[in-house]
This record gives C-alpha cells, structure tokens and sequence, in this order.
C-alpha cells in the first residue's frame, strides 16, 4: 500500500510540464524572479539542454552506451531520461510557507492584502518563518493580478499535489490540475481503488484491478503488482500478517545501533534474551 501511494507521486512528478500548463504557469520571466530563483532557473535551463541532447542521440538509433561515452554522462542519467523519470519542470522554490498557502489564499480572496498583518496572523497559528517570506508571497500576489503581467504564478511540489489529490482537497489549484491533467486523476482512483481492495479483502478485484492499471501512469507499479500477484492475493484472502516479525527485526536493529554497530551475536543474544 505504501508502495502504491510512492507510485502515484512519481505520476505526479512525470506530469509536472502537464500540471504548470493546467495552472497557467507555462511562461517563465527571470526578471520577475529572486536571485536565489535565477540560480535555480540557470540550472533547469541546463538540465533542459542535458535531456535534450541525449534524447535527440536516442532518436537517431544510438545505443545507451554510444550516448554515455558521446555525453559524458553516467548510463544511470542517459535511462532516466530515456525512461522519462527525469521529465524536468522549473518552479519556485519550496518555502516554510507550503502548509499555508490555502489559508493565504482565502485571506487574500477575502480582501486581506497586509503582508505585515498575514504574517502576524500566521504566527498566532504556528508559523515559525519571517515576515519578508508573507512580504515576497504577497508582491507575487499583486504582480500576478496586473493584467499584462508575465510572473510566476506558484505551483506546489509534487510531493504536495500528490498529497492534495489522494486527500481529494477542493483547492483551485488542485481543481484546474484535475481538468488539465485527466490522468492524473485516472491515476487517483486507480491507487484509492487498490488500497479499498486491500482493506476490504476484495480479491475478486485483483484481475479486473490490475487490467485498468496496467495502462495508466501507475503502470510500472501494477507490472509489480502482477509478477507478485501469488503474494498479493494471499495478502487479501488471509488474516495472517508478518508485522510481528518486522517488530522483532526492528527491535533487533535499534538494539544494534545503540552500541554503534559493533554488537556481535553473542552481544545482541545477551542483550535481547539475556546472557547463557
């Protein structure tokens, strides 16, 4: 279950170009950006020049090591472009303000504009980070409501869309992502119909389950799904659970790293059953 919900993020993360689309954050202007941002933005660019002159190699039929002795580049990095895990999407860099941006949001639809105040108001409700953080949100806000204004509208990470979307919150972010990207909530229901089957003990819908899944951007995961389909469905029909055994083994390591790794079995067995 664990596995699938990591399945869904890396559905996320190869969407990313489809997300900014769907939130109107296509257009990037580095005058409008932080020198900290410019950086960033100086290092997508590159990383955009990287992909593109491996996938231009691949496309005229050069082999995976042709690509890695031409480039320069390690083989781990040319198949991880090949394989599309390192579709690249530039966006503002993460701050101390990810958990509250939907409360922002609503404040400032609601006529609250005083960056000073907002950051007074965030305090009383926990946040720990400075003004200048509400003060650089709040100038991105205005800069955005100009009419011609080109700016970097904010897109969360895709840890947090991911999150967002499993949790179905009724953002407007999230609403303009579900419309853009159809996908993605394919995806969605894909991953919530698999952990209801484990819940509910619903083997039956293992089958029908995994043909659906198979095609979708959680695909690789469901291919997992079927080579261990034999332990799956065991883990539906019965009530046996090996958590008893994983609680034993993470006891047995916790014992082992509190004397640093230099425990010895005869160590471990006195300090766990007691000396013989």
């Amino acid at each position: 279950m664990e596995n699938a919900s990591h399945a869904f993020l890396d559905a996320v993360r190869k969407s990313m170009r489809q997300v900014r689309v769907a939130v109107g954050s296509a257009t990037i202007n580095p005058a409008l950006l932080t020198a900290a941002e410019r950086i960033q933005y100086e290092g997508y660019l590159r990383r955009e020049d990287t992909n593109a002159a491996i996938l231009r190699q691949a496309e005229t039929g050069v082999s995976i090591k042709e690509i890695v002795r031409l480039t320069g580049h390690s083989r781990g990095l040319v198949r991880k472009v090949l394989r599309g895990q390192r579709t690249d999407v530039f966006r503002v860099r993460e701050s101390s303000l990810e958990h509250h941006l939907s409360w922002l949001d609503a404040q400032w639809t609601s006529g609250h504009h005083n960056s000073a105040d907002l950051w007074r108001r965030l305090r009383r409700l926990g946040f720990r980070g400075s003004e200048r953080v509400v003060r650089e949100w709040a100038t991105r806000h205005r800069r955005a409501e100009t009419p011609d204004a080109q700016s970097v509208q904010r897109v969360p990470s895709a840890r947090t869309i991911a999150r967002l979307m499993l949790s179905k919150s009724e953002t407007v972010t999230i609403a303009a992502i579900e419309q853009g990207v159809p996908l993605l909530v394919e995806a969605r229901e894909i991953i919530a119909a698999f952990h209801t089957m484990i819940r509910k003990k619903a083997h039956v819908d293992l089958d029908p389950w995994l043909e659906r899944a198979c095609a979708s951007l959680v695909g690789s995961f469901a291919n997992g799904v079927t080579r261990d389909k034999a332990a799956i469905n065991a883990a539906i029909k019965t009530s046996w659970s090996n958590g008893q055994t994983e609680g034993q083994i993470t006891k047995l390591k916790l014992v082992k790293r509190q004397m640093y790794g230099r425990a010895k079995l005869d160590l471990l067995q006195a300090r766990l059953i007691g000396a013989t």
